[in-house]
């Protein structure tokens, strides 16, 4: 940079006594790099002694020639505070003279790299022996195999572990240890797990905590196996066994570049083997494109979502996509070729070019951009020691950006980034090959009908497909849209890819023979992103995704309904194999820990956010695969059960996450074991939950102490648990952007709205037994444990068989189910067409199902032991109280009267018109009869 781009005024009336007793050419050098970087100017004000080296560039030079240190060498034993403080000066004195060295273009990016990895490499391990020795001291030592002090390994990912850090970086890490065991010499014994978990919470605190010297690093542990609800540390052996048996294709990609912080030990190596096989395949791994292909469409489809043109790492052609291209070589070539085994892009990219992989142009070409876009980063980031990579839109941050790297004005520092950005992105696209383009389509009536200017009435003789009447009503739809997009600031690019989506969209409804109600629906959704270009893109570019959602309005108003309101889920229509794959529950926790993963624990609006928009985005698949058919109507209730598990199972683990950072831990539990539990009722409870289904959830814990917490902030710890609950209802029905996760009903709990949220186990043991009304143990029927500990599984599956088995005066229970039945049908009305509530509707043969298991429970166990009623009425043919042939006609039945309110919520306006719906009501109808108005 010339002297011309220092601004020879800038000189904030804060920083001008730190010129003091400077030279002239070191108060040229300062006041450079205070128009470069606030953050300069803020360690100067506490630490004023450093002002002579930065403006010294060959003190500067010798400072960074030198090294960095361990700041605690000098007093090992010092306290938390003493501890903290050294840290973070020393953190904030080693970046300041890393980036004035940048500033004042002394080193190369690649070196000023290598220097922010060794400083916190340092910093790491200084965190790391301080905490060790400070458990140490309180109870003893862990000892190897060897009869050698065990360490804590420190596996770092990302940047980090590729020791090509960014200026102002979260750190991911991952905590493991050789071997289980006890110390050894200490005032107690503890076993290893227990100690380095203390060890761990320790790191994590010198490193993350915010004091008056600000912190170190936001440390981030959730690649860690199981995330946030695993372990902090792990044994070697557990650790192998969960990337055998359970690691996924995404974490072999975050284990590319694991590095072992701590590496001065020959367990290091032990590490490094171990997690060899998982990461890398012997073989030419081709398995992993498809993986690896969703996730760059991931990657496209959230840049199109943000609009992150100005972000030079998320951005199309940004650092990530430089990472996406080396890691995904690397994963599919070195099984086979060791070199390409590096967690560094900078020393993977040339073994790429060397092994043929990339030619010297491209790899030559990639390494430039990419150290540049970095070099950019750092700057950026150096401004106010802020973790961003967006590119800046106010003039004072532009003018510090341009400072620091030296250009002349804004357009050329953007033109010098945007080249880049475009040569990366040709190189990504490059990558893994796009699927071959469907056939190009026959677009001649489509443009007719959206360019033309002719009367409706002869357009409409065009669309031979539709009866007169609805032909003329889609044009008037069409001739709508088109006057609403001529009054909204749609802007050329929208009207440009309206004027190449519209005859597609034509051309689809064409093929399906679909008329006016669809287009009306697909044009609700236009309607919300029209103005929101990157939609119109994603639809044009991915012309299956245009008729996936042709398919889908065409099928179900309810759906048109959610992806007008929640234009989001757009970008699950990309790629149609993986909207209709069938999951598993195991999936949908994978998918939801991938989701959260990136969200930052503090953010708890973009957390609740994030889960609604998670349980959206699994909904239209389900719904996808229901009106294709690819899942039967019983899997469609087991995939809406499981989502809901997952997604309540979540909402106790944040919400236990938050009150414990709070309060601390209640009396007895750990976090592993939280003694608490939910139990899930009706149709949750039956696996048989709907599109609209709210949740009927009671909960209960096992806490007896009136012991306080554990936490600074301590509260009495059984009403840890109430406020725990209220956290949980909180977390679920707070409306955000995306409206509610889901509406949760506690009016099943014992006492009902007058009892307590949280219950203990006992009591609510004691209150079915003692006061529950016939219709709570109805609903016992249902009920099944969705969260909780194996213990208090078991003793919920106690209670539950206890009252169920209970001996019950036949007469007077037909007596009580026949009223309740009656109370219902009342609140709700009478309505024929309504296949829940009407006579011989899915509530009678609920209702048939729970007096069989309550009537006969004592004597026929099998009854009882599933929650839902398919398997009731076969268990009641089995023992003869039905006979195959009921059992048999009334699941069919309950079966279709299922769907047929699925299909109700999907598409509200559809008459159902089975011939079967009438025979089958009748049965149930007959049944009741036979049950409850017959003597028996």
């Amino acid at each position: 940079m010339t002297d011309s781009l220092v601004n020879a005024t800038f000189w904030p009336a804060q920083y001008s006594h730190l010129a003091n007793g400077l030279n002239d050419e070191a108060q040229q050098q300062l006041r450079r790099l205070l128009q470069a970087s606030s953050f300069i100017g803020r360690t100067l004000q506490q630490q004023p002694e450093l002002i002579t080296t930065l403006c010294d560039a060959k003190a500067l030079q010798a400072y960074l020639a030198n090294g960095f240190y361990d700041p605690l060498r000098a007093i090992p034993d010092a306290n938390e505070a003493q501890a903290f403080s050294l840290l973070r000066r020393y953190r904030n004195a080693g970046l300041v003279t890393i980036l004035a060295a940048d500033i004042l273009g002394l080193q190369s990016i690649r070196q000023s790299l290598a220097a922010v990895s060794w400083l916190a490499d340092v910093l790491i391990n200084s965190a790391y022996q301080w905490a060790y020795q400070q458990q140490v001291a309180v109870n003893g030592t862990p000892l190897d195999d060897q009869g050698q002090p065990m360490p804590l390994l420190i596996l770092g990912m990302g940047k980090l572990g590729g020791a090509e850090l960014n200026f102002s970086s979260d750190i991911d890490l991952i905590f493991t240890y050789p071997h289980k065991g006890e110390t050894v010499g200490g005032r107690k014994t503890v076993e290893h797990h227990q100690f380095f978990t203390k060890v761990g919470q320790k790191v994590i605190a010198a490193l993350h905590q915010v004091t008056a010297d600000g912190f170190c690093y936001r440390v981030d542990m959730r690649l860690r196996p199981f995330g946030d609800s695993g372990p902090l540390v792990l044994s070697f052996a557990a650790f192998e066994d969960y990337y055998q048996e359970q690691g996924r294709e995404w974490e072999r990609y975050a284990m590319l570049k694991a590095r072992v912080i701590n590496a001065q030990t020959r367990h290091a190596v032990e590490l490094q083997a171990l997690l060899k096989p998982f990461i890398y395949r012997r073989y030419i791994d081709f398995s992993a494109i498809e993986s690896l292909r969703r996730m760059k469409q991931l990657i496209e489809q959230e840049n199109r979502r943000r609009n992150r043109f100005d972000n030079i790492k998320l951005g199309a052609g940004g650092i990530r996509e430089v990472e996406f291209i080396v890691q995904t070589l690397q994963l599919i070539r070195g099984g086979r070729i060791p070199q390409l085994q590096q967690p560094a892009i900078l020393k993977a990219l040339p073994e790429l070019v060397a092994q043929g992989l990339l030619s010297n142009v491209q790899g030559e070409q990639l390494l430039q951009d990419y150290l540049w876009l970095r070099q950019v980063e750092q700057a950026l980031q150096g401004i106010d020691d802020k973790q961003t990579q967006t590119l800046p839109a106010d003039e004072q941050t532009q003018q510090q950006l341009l400072a620091s790297l030296g250009k002349p004005s804004w357009p050329v520092l953007q033109l010098e980034i945007a080249q880049a950005m475009q040569r990366i992105h040709q190189q990504f696209k490059l990558v893994i090959e796009p699927e071959e383009n469907i056939e190009p389509q026959e677009l001649s009536l489509g443009k007719l009908l959206w360019d033309s200017e002719l009367p409706p009435t002869e357009l409409a003789e065009h669309i031979d497909w539709l009866a007169a009447d609805e032909a003329q009503e889609l044009i008037m739809q069409l001739s709508q849209f088109k006057q609403d997009c001529q009054r909204r600031s749609v802007g050329p690019r929208g009207r440009e890819y309206l004027a190449k989506l519209l005859p597609q969209l034509l051309h689809y409804l064409q093929q399906q023979q679909a008329g006016a109600t669809v287009l009306k629906r697909i044009l609700g959704v236009f309607k919300q992103i029209v103005t929101r270009t990157a939609y119109l893109e994603l639809l044009f570019e991915n012309p299956p995704a245009l008729q996936q959602l042709a398919l889908l309005c065409s099928q179900s108003g309810w759906l048109a309904e959610q992806l007008a309101r929640y234009p989001m889920l757009l970008d699950e229509l990309i790629d149609p194999a993986q909207l209709y794959q069938v999951a598993t529950i195991e999936d949908y926790r994978d998918r939801l820990r991938l989701y959260l993963l990136r969200v930052p624990d503090d953010d708890l609006e973009l957390l609740m956010e994030t889960l609604r928009q998670f349980k959206q985005a699994q909904q239209l698949r389900i719904a996808a695969a229901d009106i294709s058919g690819v899942l039967p109507l019983m899997k469609v209730s087991d995939h809406l059960t499981w989502l809901a598990e997952v997604l309540v199972e979540q909402l106790v683990n944040l919400a236990w996450q938050q009150m414990t950072a709070r309060y601390g831990l209640p009396a007895g539990a750990t976090d592993q074991d939280k003694g608490f539990a939910v139990i899930g009722y009706g149709k949750l409870g039956g696996i048989e939950l709907g599109y609209g289904s709210d949740l009927d959830l009671v909960f209960v814990h096992q806490c007896q102490s009136q012991a306080a917490t554990a936490g600074e902030r301590s509260i009495d710890s059984m009403q840890f648990y109430l406020k725990l609950v209220q956290r949980i209802l909180h977390l679920s029905a707070t409306k955000t952007n995306s409206g509610v996760l889901y509406e949760i009903d506690t009016r099943l709990r014992p006492s009902g709205n007058s009892g307590l949220l949280a219950i203990h186990i006992d009591t609510y043991q004691q209150y079915l037994a003692q006061e529950a009304w016939t219709w709570e143990h109805q609903a016992l029927v249902r009920a099944r444990m969705i969260v909780g500990s194996t213990d208090l599984l078991t003793k919920f599956a106690t209670i539950r068989q206890q009252i169920l088995t209970l001996p019950r005066d036949a007469a007077q229970l037909k007596a009580d189910v026949k009223q309740m039945r009656e109370k219902l049908r009342q609140h709700h009305g009478v309505k024929q067409d309504d296949v829940k509530h009407s006579s011989g509707g899915i509530v009678d043969l609920e209702f048939l199902s729970q007096y069989l298991v309550l009537a006969y429970g004592e004597k026929h166990p099998e009854l009882y032991q599933y929650t839902d009623n398919i398997r009731i009425l076969d268990a009641a043919a089995a023992t003869g109280l039905l006979t195959a042939t009921q059992a048999q006609s009334l699941a069919e039945a309950y079966q279709l009267l299922r769907g047929v309110g699925h299909r109700q919520t999907l598409a509200p306006a559809t008459i159902v018109t089975d011939a079967r719906l009438e025979a089958y009501r009748q049965q149930i109808h007959l049944a009741w009869q036979c049950w409850f108005e017959e003597d028996k």
